[in-house]
């Protein structure tokens, strides 16, 4: 090497080492005053909270922030701060007093949002305590129970408004014994569709609250296919449908006997409901590496891809007219996806216009093992 890349090489390595140890110094000054604004007790209480806390600076930075304020994203062991969390700040400071709000904070590379609730306490001049707690899922969880009231309210207008009217127009023709035969009828199902209606209601709000599985116990899943289609032979009997269940196992599982009875029950309406006259729809049982597969098939009308995604949403219909001329509420299937989570396991669907739908439940074996099997292995 000539003496001028040499003399090159030289002044990089002293570039490199002065700036090493300015930043080091920087660590350091800045550790020392982290260190003296918030003491060694104080930094120790505020790493165990479970919500989010940051020892704001007047320069905008944090003093100190626990783990969990990282993980939301409101600062970091550097000392940078999220703007908003520093705006709050200024806002406390100037109030001398405390002051709270949502501030959106994206993460990730995706830059996926979420909301924090932050509050800012002012300590002095120059310090104040920012305490976070992310509320993405209550917001999403006021959100849709505000949907649900919305919902709840229109679908009990419909019925409630149809028997006012048929009771008027009663009361308005007491003489005409054929009118009021007729309507009487049209009162009794309404009354019925409105019965069902406030059931599922309720019965979808105690499963949201997680509060219907209270006490598991050993349930055979053949007893539950039978229970069901002798439920049911009545109306599919009087849509001239055959009914028929394909049972290759007797799997036990875990879990409550009446809550999968009406979830089974609900797809198996929905299966009779929804196919014409003649068709057949079948319930078939098997169990497959330690997991019980429940399928509905039936010959019906089918489910559009674009409607396949919401489905299982409460008082999604894919049909509004059909539904009410069978009574149905639009929360069977939603029911049916509760249950099921409830249980851990899951429900799919899938279907084809004009050639049919199969929903299928697959939920864990007691044990891991097949009854069936296992009765027949102590037999051999």
């Amino acid at each position: 090497m000539t003496p001028e890349e040499w003399l090159l090489v030289a002044l990089a390595l002293v570039v490199g080492v002065g700036v090493g140890v300015a930043w080091q110094r920087y660590r350091t000054a800045h550790e020392v005053v982290a260190r003296t604004l918030v003491p060694h007790r104080t930094r120790e209480v505020l790493s165990v909270l479970q919500s989010g806390a940051v020892i704001v600076r007047r320069d905008r930075r944090s003093a100190f922030s626990n783990t969990v304020a990282a993980a939301l994203g409101v600062s970091r062991p550097d000392g940078a701060l999220h703007s908003g969390v520093a705006d709050l700040a200024e806002r406390a400071w100037r109030a001398d007093a405390p002051v709270e709000d949502d501030v959106e904070i994206s993460r990730g590379v995706l830059g996926t949002s979420s909301i924090v609730h932050v509050r800012v306490t002012p300590l002095s001049d120059e310090l104040a305590l920012a305490v976070a707690n992310d509320n993405t899922e209550q917001r999403a969880a006021e959100a849709t129970r505000r949907e649900f009231a919305v919902n709840v309210s229109h679908e009990l207008k419909t019925p409630v408004g149809a028997l006012s009217l048929l009771a008027e127009t009663i009361q308005d023709n007491p003489d005409d014994t054929e009118m009021v035969t007729k309507f009487a009828g049209k009162i009794r199902k309404e009354t019925r569709r409105l019965t069902k209606l406030i059931q599922e209601i309720i019965e979808i709000s105690r499963l949201q609250g997680g509060e219907s599985v209270m006490e598991y116990e050993s349930v055979d899943l053949a007893g539950v296919v039978d229970e069901v289609l002798d439920a049911v032979r009545v109306a599919a009997d009087a849509k001239h449908i055959t009914v028929v269940s394909e049972v290759t196992a007797h799997p036990e599982v875990m879990g409550d006997r009446d809550l999968l009875v009406m979830a089974l029950r609900n797809l198996v309406d929905n299966a009779i409901n929804y196919s014409e006259s003649g068709k057949h729809v079948t319930v078939t049982l098997a169990v497959e590496d330690g997991i019980a597969r429940i399928a509905v098939v039936d010959q019906g009308l089918g489910i559009a891809a674009e409607e396949k995604e919401r489905i299982f949403e409460r008082f999604y219909r894919t049909d509004p007219a059909r539904s009410r001329d069978t009574g149905g509420t639009g929360l069977g299937l939603s029911i049916v996806k509760h249950v099921v989570l409830q249980h851990s396991g899951t429900v799919d669907l899938w279907s084809q216009p004009q050639v049919g739908s199969t929903f299928t439940i697959r939920l864990a074996v007691d044990g891991g093992t097949d009854q069936a099997a296992k009765a027949d292995e102590e037999e051999s």
